[in-house]
């Protein structure tokens, strides 16, 4: 078999047959760490980020992460809620842009899906790069080399959904589980240890936090506001399991919204929990290490690692243990947008505002064309950021509440357009009970949306207000194309094929060999009005050798010399063909080429150079036509045999 099959078959795996997509449906204990590990994952770096923005204040307005958490925890419950009810009424999927589609028209459906698109890119990175920062919490001298870090990570986790939704769900399991037991853990050492009567502290606590400047008054509630917007990164990755129904092991709608139910209640309860402790343990962060009076440049632990540190005190194995299922449960919450971010670009593919390759599954009944963009998007943006956390942060989370609020928005009109329907008194009761919900939450999230984009603009967020505007307008321009080609090609009910006066074929030769013997006993099974073989001589004398053998081998043929002064192939061929009387509106001109097709990838440059610039050139020539006559050299005729015998095994093994 040849090399890079084998390797493919080594990295993703065998082909799955079509009928077997239904074995790849999740059940709700692996949806969970599937589709739930980011906005799990978010609680080991939301409490940190309202810290964060606070600590400009100084310390006299670290108090108001208090008020931060609790905002932050409604809105959580509230959009946990409005997610449920799109379960329910969309099971297809599609998440934002399928509802805005649907209730809001072209323009809010693109505008969804543009932000979520932006979203899950960003989703990527900032999950990543967390991960790695707690690695380097635990170990400080990886600290240089968090870019390429983060590289591989991605990469391996591409790696893994290209082998399969399910395969991979058992490899993010784990993690993820672990995650949340030892979060819970740390959660009762520290009810215990504070029962019994133990003062804890921070290692940070005795640091100062210097302001930066003063703020009081409008300054201050918008430091307020600006710490809460940060914080609602503990919400991304909620309308996963939205866009993901389809997903699910059946009764669908109720196994996505059960899931749905518990990632909120867990998340709640993460939150609120590392955010109680870390303003008990009074734990103190800055981005800049002489905010808290240290030298630069200095190693910072993240809040979670100092709470993790100060709950645990000597049992130093409880502490590694939490940075490591924490780094591995935040680079695993990458997985989130890689089923997020194929399915949507599939379903744009599928209503042509993407390219068509993106709807089509892989080998491993996965859309291995979206995994691969999102990985390499995800890529580029961590090394333009040099995978900064808090650069990228302030670039994440607006997207997330532009699809939120469309989304709620969307099925309010959706709930509407129910009670117009005839209905019992019960089925109005819950249409309105879950109208209600989706209106207080679009509400809410339109609210927070505007907070994010005044607080974050400045920050960086600016860069997201130009992106999706572009996105939005790519999207447009490829269904425009898709639209203009398909009136092009479109043809009347009653059309029928177009008769031709003529084929007149033109085969190409450099020399008599097999190639182009072959090549002259396919054009005469063409039944042309005329057939001519045709070479472009670069030497008068090669002319003539040819001419010679040509007529030494009796082909009945008529060989057409064309000199080439300058020494070029193409130009002269073109001009033959273009220039022929015998062409008109109504005949084609068939060019048939020998092309030696090779089984080694070193041997390709080697061959048809001249036959490829001469194909690209007549491709946009009218009423040619172009025809490979293939030659398989030995190389190839031993791929193909071990390519046969491949075959066979594997229908052996198959069940």
């Amino acid at each position: 078999m040849r090399a890079g099959s084998v390797a493919k078959r080594l990295l993703v795996g065998r082909p799955l047959d079509s009928a077997r997509l239904g074995e790849t449906l999740l059940p709700k204990r692996l949806a969970l760490p599937i589709f739930c590990s980011d906005p799990l994952s978010s609680v080991a770096y939301a409490t940190e980020e309202i810290l964060l923005i606070l600590a400009l204040g100084g310390l006299a307005v670290l108090h108001l992460a208090w008020y931060a958490a609790v905002g932050i925890v409604v809105l959580l419950l509230v959009v946990v809620a409005s997610y449920r009810q799109t379960c329910y009424a969309y099971p297809g999927g599609g998440g934002a842009y399928v509802v805005s589609a649907e209730n809001l028209g072209t323009t809010a459906a693109l505008t969804a899906a543009s932000a979520l698109l932006i979203d899950y890119v960003m989703t990527v990175a900032v999950s990543v790069v967390s991960g790695v920062a707690a690695i380097t919490s635990a170990a400080p001298a990886l600290d240089g080399h968090a870019t390429v870090m983060s590289v591989v990570f991605v990469a391996v986790l591409a790696w893994l959904n290209l082998r399969g939704v399910r395969e991979s769900g058992r490899w993010f399991a784990l993690p993820t589980y672990a995650f949340i037991a030892v979060i819970y853990l740390m959660f009762a050492v520290a009810a215990v240890r504070m029962a019994s009567g133990a003062t804890i502290r921070a290692e940070s606590a005795d640091l100062p936090v210097e302001a930066v400047s003063t703020y009081s008054g409008i300054a201050l509630v918008l430091l307020g506001l600006r710490a809460f917007a940060s914080g609602c990164t503990a919400l991304t990755g909620v309308e996963a399991i939205s866009n993901g129904v389809p997903a699910f092991a059946k009764p669908k709608s109720r196994n996505a919204a059960t899931t749905l139910a518990v990632m909120g209640g867990l998340s709640v309860t993460m939150f609120f929990g590392i955010t109680v402790l870390a303003m008990v343990y009074e734990v103190h962060v800055a981005e800049d290490p002489t905010e808290l009076g240290l030298p630069p440049g200095t190693p910072t632990s993240t809040a979670l690692a100092q709470i993790g540190r100060a709950t645990f005190g000597d049992w130093h194995v409880l502490f590694y243990a939490l940075q490591a299922v924490t780094a591995g449960v935040l680079v695993l919450a990458a997985n989130t947008a890689f089923n997020g971010f194929p399915m949507l670009a599939s379903v744009l593919g599928r209503d042509r505002y993407a390219p068509r390759q993106l709807v089509h599954r892989g080998d491993r009944l996965v859309y291995s064309n979206g995994v691969l963009l999102l990985a390499l998007a995800a890529i580029a943006l961590i090394v333009a950021f040099d995978a900064n956390l808090t650069r990228l942060i302030q670039l994440y989370i607006l997207g997330v509440f532009v699809s939120f609020t469309l989304s709620q928005a969307g099925m309010v009109k959706h709930w509407r357009r129910e009670l117009a329907t005839p209905a019992g008194a019960a089925q109005r009761t819950h249409i309105l009970r879950r109208l209600a919900i989706n209106a207080f939450g679009a509400c809410l999230t339109a609210v927070v949306l505007v907070i994010v984009l005044v607080t974050k603009f400045t920050h960086g967020a600016w860069i997201v207000v130009i992106a999706m505007p572009l996105l939005f307008a790519g999207m447009k321009g490829v269904r425009r194309h898709y639209d203009a080609v398909a009136a092009e090609v479109a043809v009347a009910p009653d059309a029928h094929p177009h008769p031709l006066a003529a084929n007149h074929v033109l085969v190409l030769v450099a020399s008599v060999n097999a190639p182009s013997l072959r090549a002259l006993s396919y054009a005469k099974t063409l039944k042309p009005a005329s057939l001519t073989a045709v070479t472009v001589a670069e030497d008068p004398a090669q002319a003539e050798v040819l001419r010679a053998s040509w007529e030494a081998h009796g082909i009945d043929v008529p060989l057409r010399v064309l000199n080439s002064p300058y020494r070029s192939i193409v130009q002269p061929l073109l001009r033959h063909i273009r220039d022929a009387p015998e062409r008109s509106p109504d005949s084609v001109v068939s060019v048939v080429i020998p092309e030696y097709v090779v089984g080694r990838w070193w041997e390709q440059p080697l061959h048809n150079q001249s036959a490829l610039r001469l194909k690209t050139r007549l491709l946009f020539m009218k009423n040619v036509v172009v025809i490979d006559v293939p030659y398989r050299l030995a190389s190839a005729r031993e791929l193909a045999a071990e390519r046969a015998k491949a075959a066979a095994e594997a229908a052996r093994e198959s069940p």
